[in-house]
């Protein structure tokens, strides 16, 4: 019943999976150690280019995940215990590579911070996304409020967080919530599509544009425009970059290395 974390690479496209989805793919502090623990590690994978990140699905259809598992909530010894609790979504945050979200079925509070911490959102017509935490007397506490406020603005974020109630994904697509929305049936092969497109692209430049895109939420205009111009120096002076040039003057597709 703790579940577990499957990986599986297909050439520079990992795809990582909730595989729990008797429990709607709930988290267990086991499984998120171990969603730790894999992230990290294709993360120091050069082989690795992109990540996909979906959930197991079930008899009743397709599952995302629905956060923590609520009856492990009660086995920490103090709140403080609580407050420094492996945190899976820090571990997506974390993550260098770019990470694409397949989403289907249930995205519900932790479920939704996951989604919302991944670089790009694709989503099947089965999805659901909501912030329940409220009606349970608490709210979320891996960037909820933040993440969904620049996702789909002050008012929208408000409405999710103030009633805990369901988005389907069309209302999602609407909102800048997800870019994409599938039938469910082409959601895993259209996010491993989109990922292995981003992995054909230079990593180093792939990378430095997710951080570029993080950097961009917290800083003054000015600032952030010196950082991407900073960025991109890094980026000019790569053996990838030449390659780039080189392939663009002689009208062949480039050979990125990664360096």
């Amino acid at each position: 019943m703790s579940g577990r974390i499957r990986c599986e690479t297909q050439g520079p496209v990992a795809v990582v999976t909730l595989d729990r989805p008797a429990k709607l793919n709930a988290l267990t502090p086991e499984m998120a150690a171990e969603l730790r623990s894999r992230l990290a590690g294709l993360d120091d994978d050069a082989t690795v280019r992109a990540i996909v990140l979906t959930g197991a699905g079930g008899r009743a259809g397709p599952v995302f995940c629905a956060g923590s598992d609520i009856a492990g909530l009660d086995t920490y010894d103090t709140p403080w215990a609580f407050r420094n609790r492996l945190d899976y979504g820090d571990a997506v945050r974390a993550v260098r590579t770019p990470v694409v979200a397949a989403v289907g079925g249930h995205a519900l509070g932790g479920g939704l911070e996951l989604a919302l911490s991944c670089d790009i959102r694709i989503a099947g017509e089965s999805a659901r996304f909501a912030a329940p935490e409220i009606k349970l007397g608490w709210i979320g506490g891996s960037g909820q409020s933040a993440l969904l406020t620049h996702s789909i603005g002050a008012s929208n974020a408000a409405l999710m967080l103030l009633t805990g109630d369901p988005v389907d994904a069309s209302q999602a697509l609407a909102w800048g919530l997800v870019s994409r929305v599938v039938p469910d049936e082409d959601l895993l092969p259209a996010a491993t599509e989109l990922a292995g497109r981003i992995a054909a692209r230079a990593p180093i430049a792939a990378q430095t544009a997710k951080a570029n895109l993080r950097a961009a939420h917290s800083m003054p205009l000015a600032q952030a425009i010196q950082y991407e111009r900073d960025l991109q120096t890094v980026c000019f002076a790569t053996e990838d970059a030449a390659e780039g040039r080189a392939a663009f003057a002689e009208r062949r597709e480039p050979r990125f290395t990664g360096r």
